[in-house]
């Protein structure tokens, strides 16, 4: 088993009728034989239109089951995924659909109008295909042409060095990079998870992260179709449902990032009214967890969450902490398998802690954390020069900062590069500053995360007014909100005479955020 197409094929024959994806809102059951049908149909469908080994397709679709056709059926033709981030405003998608060369796109009828808008922008889009609506001038209908389809696919010569997925990440330039991750990365890293995690055919997962990202996608897509399990996958992640729902398809376990935690945290439910037994753990990463969340969550729920760290970079999970062994009583006090506030263990490939020189650190000392392994991505897509800032020495260097203990424990501190992560969502403050320096009144503008108890961090935006001119809070907001995608949207703004900067001219963000959390 070296490729995506590969896995799909055997799983479908081993286990034939047996439910591989649920959906709740549809209540629908796609079998593991149905899956492979319709992902071999979207793959010939794919063919008809032209695209080849190397090619890439865009996915611009919410967590519903056309997302797996389009993403398996892609990678099982040769072809490359690639993933967009549905918040994304026309500009945002103008960038990462034209940077990415995708020939084709598949959507549906509510991203239509953002796409109308930017469609002569996309010289290199031939194709876009609406999975819900008939054909219309600026797309043709996908499952008419779906059902004309065989559901048998010749072999395809797919190796498993061959690229399958390219996932945009933001960048400190201000535009996103494309990460390139191939058929191995995706099979290693979800081989890595299912085993840490000891998943059996008997699991069944909740996929409640968007499917744009990697979290949702090797997570609970690909480490449950490798371990024959089953996923329960509801469109969008509601509070309301969320208990009901794993009491009503006995789901075992789910991932989710710090803010789901939080708003479950935070939800009037009344949890002895459900039979939650079959739940066992949950998975969390993205952004860092609070030790105050873990422990309220742990005993609200009474399961253990396993904390772990990763990047798009290197597929998805480079670290966990272990799971307490069966018997043991381990939920919400900590204990010598789990170590609160931890990212915990290296799994399935080498993390160590370098300084400045790329020197080892022993235990205690800071320094950024670099990673080796069969997970690390191919490279960012275009970026010749970002390629070789990353990777040094055999080594990829992820631009966090932490150190470990003396047992091998992993713990994040800090990170080098200026990213805000606001629930699970990577925010470079940059692009959000380019984004007001294109405000005719703004002369300087510094954007910085500063902490917040639901979203792990907030945006704040500093702007400093050209001369002469007035403005309100709420035009900036309003502003931000037509150009930026509403997550990456300032929260609040100030307004000052001046950003502090160094010798050199760059902003001290860091001071900003010191005055900020002074006052």
């Amino acid at each position: 088993m070296k490729t995506i197409g590969e896995l799909i094929e055997l799983q479908a024959a081993k286990y034939g009728e047996k439910p591989y994806l649920i959906v709740p809102e549809r209540e629908e059951i796609i079998s593991y034989q149905q899956l492979n049908q319709r992902v071999s149909q979207t793959a010939n469908l794919l063919r008809q239109l032209q695209i080849t080994h190397g090619d890439k397709v865009a996915l611009l679709l919410p967590n519903i089951p056309e997302f797996l056709y389009f993403y398996f059926g892609t990678m099982k033709l040769g072809a490359i995924a690639g993933p967009v981030n549905i918040l994304l405003k026309s500009a945002e998608l103008q960038y990462v659909i034209h940077n990415s060369e995708a020939k084709v796109l598949a959507t549906t009828s509510t991203y239509l109008p953002a796409l109308q808008a930017i469609r002569d922008q996309l010289p290199l889009l031939q194709t876009i295909l609406v999975v819900d609506e008939p054909d219309s001038e600026l797309a043709q209908s996908f499952y008419p042409l779906l059902e004309a389809q065989s559901t048998e696919i010749e072999q395809q010569a797919v190796a498993s060095h061959d690229e399958a997925m390219i996932i945009y990440t933001s960048g400190t330039t201000g535009h996103p990079k494309g990460v390139l991750l191939t058929h191995e990365n995706l099979l290693y890293d979800a081989e890595q998870i299912a085993i840490w995690h000891g998943l059996t055919p008997d699991d069944r997962a909740m996929c409640i992260l968007p499917l744009f990202h990697v979290n949702g996608e090797v997570v609970t897509l690909i480490t449950p179709l490798l371990s024959g399990g089953s996923v329960v996958m509801p469109e969008r992640f509601s509070a309301s449902q969320f208990f009901p729902t794993i009491a009503k398809y006995r789901v075992n376990w789910f991932s989710a990032v710090p803010t789901n935690l939080t708003i479950l945290l935070n939800t009037n439910v009344d949890l002895t009214q459900y039979d939650l037994s079959s739940l066992r753990f949950c998975i969390c990463g993205a952004a860092p967890l609070p030790v105050e969340v873990q422990r309220a969550f742990e005993q609200k729920v009474g399961i253990y969450i396993i904390e772990g760290y990763g990047l798009s970079e290197t597929t998805c999970y480079s670290s966990f902490n272990p799971h307490p062994p069966h018997g043991e009583e381990g939920i919400g006090t900590g204990n010598q398998y789990r170590r609160y506030g931890s990212i915990g263990l290296p799994v399935g490939n080498e993390m160590k802690v370098v300084d400045q020189n790329g020197n080892e650190l022993p235990a205690y000392e800071r320094g950024e954390i670099i990673v080796r392994g069969q997970n690390v991505m191919k490279g960012y897509f275009k970026r010749p020069e970002a390629n070789e800032e990353a990777f040094r020495d055999g080594w990829f260097h992820t631009g966090d900062v932490g150190y470990r203990d003396e047992d091998g424990y992993f713990y994040l501190t800090d990170r080098k590069k200026d990213m805000i992560i606001r629930g699970g969502e990577n925010i470079y403050p940059r692009e959000v500053d380019e984004a007001l320096y294109a405000h005719p009144k703004v002369r300087d503008a510094a954007t910085v995360g500063i902490p917040d108890e639901k979203y792990g961090e907030e945006v704040l935006s500093f702007i400093v007014l050209k001369e002469g001119c007035i403005a309100t809070e709420k035009e900036f907001l309003d502003y931000c909100s037509q150009q930026l995608a509403d997550y990456k949207c300032p929260k609040e703004i100030r307004f000052i005479a001046e950003i502090p900067k160094g010798p050199s001219g760059k902003l001290l963000r860091r001071k900003l955020i010191e005055q900020e959390l002074q006052q």
